[in-house]
């Protein structure tokens, strides 16, 4: 899908905890506006500080259980100015192989 100008990660560092990881947001959110964050795992750590500056106060649209679906349909919805349904597109992603190739699902 070509570079991303407006992506930006924060990654989580197996020596780091929730206060790095909330520096590195802070941080990378400076100046931000409006935003989405997708997160790995919901209970993990970067969701958790996340949902936690949501129950602050900030405006922070905040998804977690992210895959590649995801991604890409977050990256299309802002290229043809239309917000994806992050959450029905992540779950479409998510497709056992075996069922398809035997023919036991729809998908």
């Amino acid at each position: 899908m070509g570079p991303q100008d407006d992506i930006l990660a924060v990654p989580l560092l197996p020596n780091e905890g929730p206060e790095d990881f909330q520096k590195k947001f802070n941080d990378t959110i400076a100046g931000l506006d409006d935003f989405t964050v997708l997160a790995d795992l919901m209970g993990g750590t970067p969701a958790n500080v996340v949902s936690r500056m949501i129950m602050e106060g900030q405006n922070i649209d905040l998804y977690a259980g992210m895959n590649l679906p995801m991604v890409i349909s977050f990256i299309n919805g802002a290229m043809i100015d239309m917000a994806p349904n992050l959450v029905d597109d992540g779950k479409a992603g998510v497709v056992h192989i075996n069922d398809v190739i035997a023919g036991t699902t729809g998908n």
